[in-house]
């Protein structure tokens, strides 16, 4: 598949990439070298499922693997321990580490019947946050 068409694929159902031009460079980048994109997406372990708010970004995770790139879950399971009040008027319950074991793991069986596991790499907030002094 050329650029163009992995644009095409890319922007269908966004409304706007920015900057576009950087992401056309990164593709460029990618297929010169061979070195796959590495997509991110974020999401906190505070409930058992995802939801349907997920399913877009998801999807759009799955279009890049499916053009050859890396799919990266970063479970924010600092956020879920802490009970971060992020968008919300009051905080949300600090969840206890089997809580959040048990939901990262619930999250992920429902993220893989979307992505496609062999290109699907996760990783934890934990990996890194303590490292920051945030603990």
């Amino acid at each position: 598949m050329d650029i163009s068409q992995e644009l095409k694929m890319i922007q269908t159902a966004v409304e706007e990439i920015v900057p576009l031009e950087g992401l056309v460079t990164k593709l460029e980048r990618s297929k010169k070298t061979g070195v796959p994109l590495r997509i991110k997406y974020g999401i906190d372990p505070t409930g058992s499922d995802v939801h349907l708010g997920h399913l877009v970004p998801i999807r759009k995770m799955r279009q890049f693997q499916d053009m050859g790139h890396i799919g990266v879950i970063i479970i924010g399971d600092f956020t879920a321990r802490i009970g971060d009040p992020t968008g919300r008027d009051a905080s949300r319950p600090p969840l206890t580490p089997e809580q959040i074991k048990s939901n990262s793991e619930k999250y992920m069986e429902q993220l893989y019947t979307v992505l496609d596991p062999n290109r699907t790499e996760v990783r934890y907030q934990s990996e890194w946050f303590p490292k920051l002094g945030l603990n």
